[in-house]
């Protein structure tokens, strides 16, 4: 079940690879990208085979997905805005918000 939602900007948090220079990058699309801190950055629409098509920054609401290992990997506090929200099985860590924005806040 989907919602969209265009409002303010509001915090979330995303799970990020942390590499071994400090960088931030995603997890499974466009791994080797370095993702900013303190930038606001538009998602980018990429079909990758064998993953559900979801465009959009894949955030929580809280620093939780069960079904995921933090080896190697940060919760970081970020802000979005324009976003859909997804309801996912608790296991999955429960909602999740697809956002066209993203900007990663300075821990």
């Amino acid at each position: 079940m989907e919602r969209l939602h265009i409002q303010d900007p509001i915090v979330a948090y995303k799970l990020m690879r942390i590499r071994k220079n400090g960088t931030l990058g995603s997890l499974f699309i466009k791994r080797k990208a370095i993702i900013p801190v303190g930038i606001w950055m538009e998602s980018e629409d990429i079909k990758t085979p064998g993953y559900a098509h979801r465009p959009g920054w894949h955030v929580t609401r809280s620093p939780n997905a069960p079904h995921l290992k933090m080896n190697g990997r940060i919760w970081v506090k970020v802000m979005v805005k324009d976003f859909v929200e997804l309801i996912r099985p608790e296991a999955q860590g429960g909602v999740w918000w697809l956002a066209k924005w993203l900007k990663i806040l300075p821990q």
